[in-house]
């Protein structure tokens, strides 16, 4: 490796023999704090399951794979509403508008009537929801699933998309709702 490589790149790896230290411990409320200034989008992931539909607000939403076409996103293993999603093994993700900051909240409730109020229609290959309004939506079969602490890692392999509205998105800095300007 070159020492410019190196530089750019910090100290090269601990020798294979070394035994890797142990990463100190990181206090939650500073890690919220400082990921927080990560600004993110803001989707809702709805299901049908056995005909009744269910829906969660995700902002760790990201692209994985052009070939083949997949996604990820993270649902917390604590969710109540997950289960509901895992079960129909498919899943729409729905990207919100700079104006749906209601919906996201609605979705982001626990126990709350989830649908009552908003309109959605049957996704075209999955049936998962497609709820009115949104910027753009994204039908899945659910891919895998990974372990990942206090959350599952769900992969998704795109099956149809479509960009539903040109409007501004919704985004999520700093624990709150922002607007994007172009």
């Amino acid at each position: 490796m070159s020492n410019q490589a190196e530089d750019a790149l910090g100290p090269a790896a601990e020798a294979p023999d070394t035994p890797p230290t142990r990463p100190p411990t990181v206090d939650s409320a500073r890690y919220r704090q400082v990921l927080g200034h990560f600004t993110t989008g803001v989707t809702v992931i709805t299901a049908l399951n056995e005909g009744t539909p269910a829906g969660l607000a995700v902002n760790s939403f990201t692209s994985v794979s052009l070939d083949p076409p997949l996604v990820a996103f993270c649902a917390a293993k604590s969710s109540t509403t997950w289960p509901s999603i895992q079960a129909a093994g498919r899943f729409c993700v729905n990207v919100l508008a700079e104006d749906q900051e209601d919906v996201s909240r609605l979705f982001a409730t626990r126990g709350a009537d989830k649908f009552s109020g908003v309109g959605w229609r049957r996704a075209g290959q999955t049936g998962s929801p497609i709820l009115s309004d949104v910027l753009a939506w994204i039908e899945c079969i659910t891919e895998a699933e990974h372990d990942a602490g206090d959350h599952l890692v769900v992969i998704g392999r795109v099956v149809d998309l479509d960009v539903a509205h040109e409007r501004k998105p919704l985004v999520f800095f700093r624990g709150g709702y922002g607007r994007f300007e172009i």
